[in-house]
């Protein structure tokens, strides 16, 4: 039986870094998601097993937070472990460190959904490989950042982007890739503001899947010193949520 921590190595590659040297912070969400794609795929219950009996998991929720980025050429380690499997969902924890272990960059919660590809239903995890992915929760294993919370937003708050989606938006399931709102939602900040402030914390929370094709609508509004809440609607006569989003930045 394999650890129940997988560990997964990294290169933050020059052009996946912006104008600070810092890798985005897209970058690094698409690097987590490739350690658990890795760590589910070799423990069995992975996309390879669940794409033969129609299923796969979607990330639901999503937080991320970071003491100090990785820059360009840092060999970064990720960690990620299951901590707790419900029926439909499971959560899912990271932890970023250098290779050698000398530095700690920070830590990641993700909240999974294991669905039907037919129907986009959930399905219960129990059910698959004799619930498999149980031999595997990891509770010791410490993981010092605050859970993902309910984004709260005003029914008033301003739209500030709307945005045409294409192919290059597209994930293996076929709707707009996850790290693509990051990137879609951080865009929403100038390069000013980031020569002055530091993402400290970054959460996510998937609410309805889109499709290339759609027009993504965003919604911007400062709830705190230094931390904003973002809604993104599809559509545009009748519009549709599909994700809320807390972004919290310090002074540099």
């Amino acid at each position: 039986m394999l650890p129940k921590v997988g560990r997964y190595e990294f290169l933050a590659e020059p052009f996946h870094c912006d104008f600070n040297d810092h890798l985005f912070m897209g970058h690094l969400g698409n690097a987590m998601l490739n350690a658990a794609d890795f760590h589910s795929n070799e423990r069995g219950y992975g996309m390879h097993y669940l794409n033969t009996i129609k299923k796969t998991w979607v990330l639901s929720r999503l937080s991320i937070e970071m003491d100090e980025m990785p820059r360009a050429y840092d060999r970064i380690a990720i960690e990620t472990w299951v901590e707790a499997v419900m029926k439909s969902f499971t959560s899912r924890n990271f932890a970023v460190s250098s290779t050698d272990g000398s530095k700690v960059y920070g830590y990641g919660r993700s909240i999974w959904a294991m669905i039907d590809t037919d129907s986009r239903q959930p399905v219960n995890l129990l059910d698959v490989r004799g619930g498999l992915i149980q031999d595997y929760v990891e509770t010791e294993k410490p993981c010092p950042i605050a859970k993902p919370g309910r984004v709260k937003m005003e029914k008033d708050a301003q739209p500030v982007r709307s945005i045409d989606t294409f192919y290059s938006d597209a994930d293996v399931n076929g709707h707009v890739n996850s790290v693509k709102y990051i990137e879609h939602i951080l865009d929403l900040f100038t390069v000013d503001w980031f020569r002055s402030h530091l993402l400290k914390r970054f959460e996510i929370a998937y609410v309805a899947e889109s499709y290339p094709g759609d027009r993504l609508n965003f919604y911007k509004e400062q709830s705190g010193e230094g931390e904003f809440s973002v809604r993104i609607t599809k559509g545009t006569s009748e519009e549709t949520e599909v994700v809320r989003s807390l972004v919290k930045f310090v002074n540099n």
